[in-house]
Formats: C-alpha cells, sequence, structure tokens
C-alpha cells in the first residue's frame, strides 16, 4: 500500500456489480457467503502495483471469481464514515475505506469459480423490488408497520410522507421502480436493515431479503437504480441478452430487471417504434409452444447516433 496512502488512514478500494441474465432471472456475481452475506468482488488500489483503477479491478475480479470483465463503468464514490469496511479483512489499518464502485454488464453468466464465487439473483437481496406478480407481500406484511412506527417516534410530519411515497404505502400510490437506494436508505436509517444494527453493534433486524458486507447492498442498490434508469434512455438491456432472442424473452428480460410486470402489446409496440431490433427469419423452437420469431439488436446506428432506451409500460 502507497505510504501517503496508509499515513492519511484510507484505504482506497474498488468494488464491482456484475449484472446478467440467467435462468428468466437477473443475477449479479458474488463472493464469500459468511455470517455477514454474501460480498461483491472487492479489492484495495495499490498505487505502487496498478497502474490505473480499472486495471487494478480486473485485476482481482478475475483473481476472486475467474470471470473476465468486458465493458465497465464508473459508478459511484463511497466514503460514509460509520459503516463497516472490509479493512481488517483485508490486513490494513486504515481508519476509513473510500470504496469506488463500477457497474458491468454481460451477456454470459458462465461458470465462476473462487472462494464462494457465484451468480445470485439480485432480488434476493431486495425482495421489496419484485413487483411482476404483484404488490409484493412483503411490503405490507412485514415492513409497513415497522416503518410507520419509526415514522411516528421523532419528526413523524416528514418521515411519514417519505415512508408512504417510496413503499406507495397509500391506496393508490405509484411504485418509481427507480427509487430502489432511496428504500435501501430508509431502511437502513430506521434501523430494519440487519446492516445497521451491525455497524452500530446493535441487534439485528430480521428483515426478509440475503444481506450483504460491508457496504455491499448499499453499493448494489446504487447499481440496480441506476440500470432501472438506464433501460430507459439507453439500450443497455441489449447488453444483457443473447445474439437472438424472441420478443418475449426480451420482455422477460426488461421484467427481470426492472421488477415490474409490463404489458405485452404495449411493449412490443414500443419496441417497434425504437427500431432498435430487427428480425432475423429464423425461428425459435424452445419457447414451449408455437415456434416464435428471433430478433436481433441492430446496434447503435440503429436510433440514428441518438440514445434510445425501452418503455416499461407497467399491467394496471
Amino acid at each position: 500500500m502507497d505510504r501517503a496512502v496508509q499515513d492519511q488512514g484510507v484505504l482506497i478500494g474498488l468494488s464491482v456489480v456484475v449484472f446478467a441474465l440467467r435462468d428468466g432471472e437477473a443475477v449479479v456475481l458474488t463472493t464469500g457467503g459468511g455470517p455477514d452475506g454474501a460480498g461483491l468482488p472487492f479489492g484495495p488500489f495499490e498505487p505502487t502495483r496498478h497502474r490505473t483503477f480499472e486495471l487494478a479491478l480486473r485485476d482481482f475480479v478475475a483473481e476472486q471469481t475467474t470471470f473476465p470483465l468486458g465493458y465497465v463503468e464508473q459508478l459511484y464514490t463511497f466514503g460514509d464514515a460509520g459503516r463497516e469496511s472490509p479493512r481488517a479483512e483485508m490486513g490494513v489499518g486504515a481508519r476509513r475505506v473510500v470504496s469506488v464502485g463500477y457497474l458491468a454488464l454481460t451477456h454470459d453468466a458462465s461458470a465462476v469459480a473462487g472462494p464462494g464465487a457465484a451468480w445470485t439473483p439480485v432480488l434476493d437481496f431486495f425482495p421489496w423490488e419484485d413487483w411482476r406478480d404483484g404488490r409484493p407481500g412483503v411490503i405490507d406484511q412485514v415492513l409497513a408497520a415497522p416503518l410507520m412506527a419509526w415514522a411516528a417516534r421523532k419528526d413523524a410530519a416528514a418521515r411519514t410522507p417519505r415512508a408512504e411515497r417510496l413503499f406507495a404505502l397509500k391506496p393508490g400510490a405509484r411504485w418509481n421502480e427507480q427509487q430502489v437506494l432511496e428504500r435501501y436508505e430508509l431502511l437502513y436509517e430506521a434501523g430494519l436493515a440487519p446492516e445497521a444494527g451491525r455497524d452500530h453493534d446493535q441487534a439485528p433486524a430480521a428483515l426478509p431479503g440475503r444481506t450483504m458486507v460491508s457496504d455491499h447492498r448499499r453499493i448494489l442498490a446504487t447499481a440496480l437504480a441506476r440500470l432501472r434508469s438506464k433501460m430507459k434512455y439507453r439500450p443497455v438491456l441489449f447488453d444483457l441478452t443473447p445474439e437472438t432472442f424472441t420478443l418475449s424473452q426480451l420482455q422477460a428480460a426488461a421484467e427481470a430487471v426492472s421488477g415490474l410486470s409490463l404489458h405485452k402489446q404495449n411493449f412490443r409496440r414500443g419496441v417497434e417504434r425504437t427500431g432498435l431490433v430487427e428480425p432475423t427469419g429464423r425461428l425459435s423452437a424452445a419457447t414451449g409452444g408455437r415456434p416464435a420469431e428471433l430478433y436481433r439488436y441492430r446496434g447503435p446506428e440503429a436510433s440514428g447516433g441518438g440514445v434510445t432506451g425501452l418503455s416499461l409500460p407497467g399491467q394496471r
């Protein structure tokens, strides 16, 4: 570790959220799986060893999981004080960890190796985000009462509307699928996320959903929110799909990422309007029923140099 970094008591860590699709589910590449939960691929940046953050990231992801990273983009820099960090596990005595997060997408959810490396369903970590079969029961049966009790204890005029808005608690309220991070942050602030109890030396809450080490569930929430947002203005979904696909498979991919149930005909009309896909002239016999036409992504030139995403017409 560079002496200047050590003297400041700061560890610069790098983490990456790698999304893929597998068996109709959005999955994320995880490592470990100890008592505090799974983790994202994570490692320290060592200035004397690594020329760039990205080269360091690619090296330790390959070491930890054997998975070769393709395209990555910087996500966010996480440096909040008061939250547990993996510094002790890495044998570094830094007082503070600044983690630079990256986002990666792949259509190749191939087998991975390494200690605890696995492709894990993203919505296992956030079960309240999965609306594909309607409103998740966990919201009303598990979360609503303790959230309202927390809101009533202090500053109810601000807390109550925030909880009601983020979790659509009032009848007829609209669910905003992009506010993944805001919902997780509210659960953490309310002491309902197990990570909050761990970070403040309190008994962890029994909140549904898988936990993660350090700040990794917050990083994952940030990445999922970014991906859900980008789907609407950039064709990022095609970075997760195979070379050819049916429109039903494309819709299932959009639903797996967004956590929404989409209107079939409106979704297809929206895809056709974008001009992003074209028929291949071949049929798929793997649909379990009537053969369906196979399509392919036309590439960036399809939008004439502009940026185009997919509309997400929900079932109402």
